[in-house]
């Protein structure tokens, strides 16, 4: 019998990737031949040109930005998440160790762009770090809020199926931690507790992202909560495979429902303590 406490046994995320995407989405024509600028309160600005399957972009800094200016090409996939709500996740060509999503609401003018990097080594730190930056559609009239960390998600636990053989659930403990348990799939009987990050883009449509300690992987995901009997995500895994060198990368799609709700007395709510941004990258 496995033993499920030595990690060394676990799967590592390109073993994971074969059927885990049966549930993703059809992919959004809405973005191809199109160009999107964003634009954040920096005076950063991102022209993005696209077409059928790629974007070419160009990035331009501004005051107090420290990333370079720079330009590339990317192959790109889109899903439609709402009317007006659009998810592309794209991975840079010339830096495979870097990937983009990027939400798009051309119903409110707002973005967030979530930029996952495959960083060195370090003590105390995930091998995969993230950076959150809210932005907005520039020629797009702004209403309402802007993305920003939410503790909604906390207290709730929520089953995730990926696939006929895939199914998890996931217990969002705080505004720092969630928990995962494998129930069905080759993962079956893993469980952890990770660093994760909520953004709200509008009421009960959130991007869940966590970070793994074990395998050097995260995740991001756009779940719609609206309907707690009928969930739906799309999302995406970036890591490295089994030799510890190579980027995997690859979108996916799940149905969910929500099992359970805890509400804890007051003064002990873990919500209170804050959204927690999680920009580590």
């Amino acid at each position: 019998m496995t033993d499920l406490s030595d990690t060394s046994n676990w799967l590592p995320l390109d073993g994971l990737a074969p059927g885990f995407d049966a549930y993703k989405a059809a992919p959004s024509s809405a973005l191809a031949d199109r160009e999107v600028v964003v634009v954040d309160d920096r005076g950063t600005r991102i022209v993005h040109r696209f077409d059928a399957d790629t974007v070419a972009w160009t990035y331009s800094p501004g005051t107090g930005d420290p990333v370079p200016e720079s330009a590339g090409r990317d192959r790109y996939e889109a899903f439609d998440v709402a009317d007006g709500l659009v998810y592309a996740q794209f991975q840079h060509t010339d830096r495979p160790e870097e990937t983009v999503g990027l939400l798009l609401d051309f119903g409110t003018g707002h973005t967030l762009a979530v930029l996952t990097t495959i960083g060195a080594p370090e003590p105390g730190r995930t091998r995969v770090r993230q950076l959150f930056a809210p932005g907005r559609i520039e020629g797009v009239a702004v209403l309402g809020p802007a993305p920003a960390p939410s503790t909604a998600l906390v207290g709730r636990r929520v089953m995730w199926t990926y696939s006929a053989e895939h199914t998890y659930e996931h217990v969002y403990l705080s505004p720092r931690w969630y928990t995962w348990q494998c129930l069905a799939g080759p993962e079956r009987g893993l469980a952890d507790t990770d660093e994760q990050t909520t953004y709200q883009l509008r009421p009960g449509i959130y991007v869940f992202c966590w970070r793994e300690k074990v395998i050097p992987c995260a995740s991001l995901t756009v779940a719609d909560h609206r309907d707690q009997r009928a969930l739906r995500s799309h999302g995406v895994l970036f890591g490295l495979d089994q030799t510890g060198r190579r980027p995997t990368h690859f979108t996916f799609g799940a149905f969910g429902r929500l099992l359970s709700n805890t509400v804890h007395p007051a003064g002990l709510d873990p919500a209170d303590g804050g959204a927690g941004e999680g920009n580590d990258a």
